[in-house]
């Protein structure tokens, strides 16, 4: 997973302030999974702040300009990727839908939303990876509609060890503006996190499931 570091380190340095990313490195909060974690993620509140949302606007469009420039079509990971991804859609002048994690069970039915030919090439928008699980069943759910899935972008990551190999055996390409040691780089730099909690926030991204047990 390549990175533009300028252009992950502005963003990181803007999750931080707005309070979208926070580090509570000596009062874990605890995820949904039950895992406890030094980091909370609301990437949602880049869209109140213009500044940021342009940044990650433009940079997102760039990303998939410059690594998926045969796309027909981007697709939102509902509901976090759907913003996300009517920018980037909306930037590169490209049709937009979405895909939900199950298949209505009332109207049409639908899995995959939006005027969305099933043979198109589409790049996938998420808004923050972590394990990635929820990723690929999106990315699956569109291979078997019919779409050839180019890659997925999203705006920040943990960068888990265990979610890279999840890509890589899907057989999907994945980029992402920002991630975890770069983030964890800029909060030291603007002491949003002090010196003697590095290692213990290297030792969660390293095995998160059992971090604080």
């Amino acid at each position: 997973m390549n990175l533009n570091e300028n252009a992950a380190a502005k963003i990181a340095e803007y999750l931080l302030q707005i309070n979208a990313i926070k580090l509570s490195p000596e009062n874990p909060f605890t995820w949904t999974s039950g895992w406890r974690s030094p980091i909370y993620s609301d990437n949602r509140l880049s869209l109140s702040h213009v500044h940021v949302r342009d940044f990650i606007k433009k940079e997102l469009s760039l990303l998939v300009k410059n690594h998926f420039p045969t796309a027909e079509a981007i697709i939102g990971v509902a509901t976090a990727g759907i913003a996300p991804g009517t920018l980037v859609a909306d930037e590169l002048q490209l049709p937009f839908g979405y895909v939900r994690s199950e298949a209505k069970k009332h109207g049409m039915g639908k899995q995959v939303e939006g005027d969305i030919n099933s043979k198109m090439k589409v790049v996938v928008i998420e808004d923050l990876v972590s394990t990635g699980k929820s990723s690929l069943q999106a990315i699956q759910s569109l291979r078997d509609f019919g779409c050839e899935v180019l890659g997925m972008a999203s705006i920040f990551t943990y960068d888990f060890d265990a979610a890279r190999k999840s890509f890589e055996d899907a057989n999907c390409s994945y980029f992402s503006l920002s991630n975890y040691p770069i983030l964890i780089e800029i909060a030291l730099q603007q002491g949003f996190v002090k010196p003697e909690h590095i290692e213990l926030l290297a030792a969660w991204r390293k095995n998160p499931e059992t971090w604080c047990q």
